[in-house]
């Protein structure tokens, strides 16, 4: 029998069917997706996640991988039979090995995100990749989602900080592809098929990964402007005078902080208050001469770049002030019914998709709360759509699919993807269809076809 199996493979402390435990891993995070499991399976090595993915493919069972459970598509939720197998891959925490020199660390896949900063940071080096909920998110499901975060416009997305995989494929095998080459041209680049699949072609339960030079010194600074337009003329500007010492340039709507004042505790807005329908809090590395971006800030507001500025005065301010911006999310959820859109579009054209975009909202969702926030430095806007603060939020959702396809529309229209960060899941298999061409969705299913023939890696996700 399968469950008999997995049992004999993980040992007791590998696996559950108790409802209390299994609960927090069958809901999606925003409680938009719930899921039932035959059973949770936790695998402490390689070998063990190998010999479950064996027997779940000699059965024909689908299994789901699951990091920390913090995606935003449903990517990582089972499917409501009760006949697949949650793998979850919490227990493969070790952190393998760290070159300092080499400028590389090799990390399994359930490795928190901010426990793997923090091991880089103990090196001397940084690891870059950083989200609101770098607290719980694994590092296998940041390469999985192929996780973008807040200092993409200097480092990448998650796909940029990959030196090599390790991967369990379909029928159990093995690939150990944890080189640290920074050149290798010997045949395809597999490791890429894999980062940004959301565990569909094959389950990574290591990686090496890439670091880099501490910064020497770092300013926080949160800028006041009269239109979002500005926030693209603003970081032209510095990124001119910067080059690439800009680490995070966050745009974000009034709204969106007065939701964080309202519902996460000790927040206080910034410029008393708060005059600004938008602002930019950005982070960049100074070489130690901080008066430097005071001057470059100093220069913006007399262009008309921008109407005011704060610098953090310490490391403490700073964390308080990017705590605002990490909140949104959190506090959003307690204003009701949200309609979430993870876009991105040129960053040349934000200011006029945001324009587009307000116009659309207000004809069809008059009362609707746009809450706005996002990288512009890769142009990915979170454009989210929250209830009326008196509305009913089940006839908010069920009305909403029409202002989703819209948004969804405007972006395609203006060279944009309808999914910047968080992946297709389930929630967006739908608009994946309607917005890729034929001949991507074909080279897909061969690739998928190709490594999954019997569809039980992650199955209904994605394609």
């Amino acid at each position: 029998m399968l469950v008999d199996d997995i049992r004999e493979i993980v040992g007791p402390r590998g696996w559950t069917t108790d409802p209390a435990e299994l609960e927090p891993h069958l809901t999606e995070w925003r409680d938009t997706a719930r899921g039932e499991a035959l059973l949770m399976v936790s695998p402490a090595t390689t070998l063990e996640v190998s010999a479950v993915v064996q027997v779940c493919a000699a059965a024909g069972v689908g299994i789901v991988p699951q990091g920390g459970n913090t995606g935003l598509c449903a990517g990582a939720i089972p499917d409501q039979s009760g006949e697949q197998v949650l793998l979850s891959l919490s227990r493969l925490n070790r952190i393998r090995s760290i070159d300092a020199n080499d400028f590389s660390m090799v990390v399994e896949a359930g490795c928190i995100l901010a426990d793997v900063q923090n091991s880089a940071r103990n090196a001397g080096r940084l690891f870059p990749l950083s989200l609101a909920a770098e607290g719980s998110c694994q590092i296998g499901g940041n390469l999985a989602t192929n996780a973008g975060g807040i200092n993409v416009i200097r480092y990448g997305t998650a796909r940029q900080q990959v030196l090599g995989l390790e991967v369990v494929l379909a029928d159990g095998t093995v690939w150990d592809g944890l080189r640290s080459l920074r050149k290798d041209t010997a045949g395809y680049d597999l490791k890429q098929l894999f980062i940004g699949s959301e565990g569909t072609l094959g389950i990574i339960t290591a990686a090496t990964i890439r670091l880099f030079p501490l910064p020497a010194a770092t300013v926080t600074a949160f800028v006041g402007l009269k239109s979002a337009k500005q926030s693209v003329e603003l970081l032209s500007h510095m990124r001119e005078s910067l080059n690439d010492s800009i680490q995070a340039f966050e745009l974000i709507s009034d709204r969106s902080l007065r939701f964080v004042e309202r519902h996460i505790p000790d927040s206080k807005l910034p410029f008393s208050g708060n005059p600004y329908p938008w602002l930019v809090l950005l982070d960049a590395s100074t070489d130690g001469d901080d008066d430097r971006i005071t001057d470059i800030l100093a220069q913006a507001i007399e262009a008309g770049l921008a109407e005011d500025a704060i610098i953090a005065k310490s490391e403490a301010e700073a964390a308080r002030l990017w705590r605002l911006r990490h909140s949104i999310s959190e506090a959003e959820k307690s204003e009701g019914a949200s309609l979430k859109h993870d876009v991105s579009v040129p960053i040349g054209r934000i200011g006029e998709f945001l324009e587009r975009a307000e116009h659309l909202i207000r004809d069809r969702l008059p009362q609707a709360r746009p809450v706005i926030f996002g990288h512009v430095g890769d142009g990915n806007l979170h454009y989210n759509v929250t209830q009326s603060a008196s509305g009913d939020g089940e006839a908010f959702r069920a009305t909403g699919g029409a202002v989703t396809e819209a948004l969804y529309a405007l972006v395609t229209d203006m060279g944009g993807s309808i999914s910047a960060e968080h992946g297709i899941g389930v929630l967006k298999k739908a608009q994946l269809r309607r917005y890729r061409s034929q001949v991507e969705l074909d080279l897909m299913r061969i690739v998928k076809c190709a490594l999954d023939p019997k569809n039980t890696l992650n199955p209904g996700k994605v394609i």
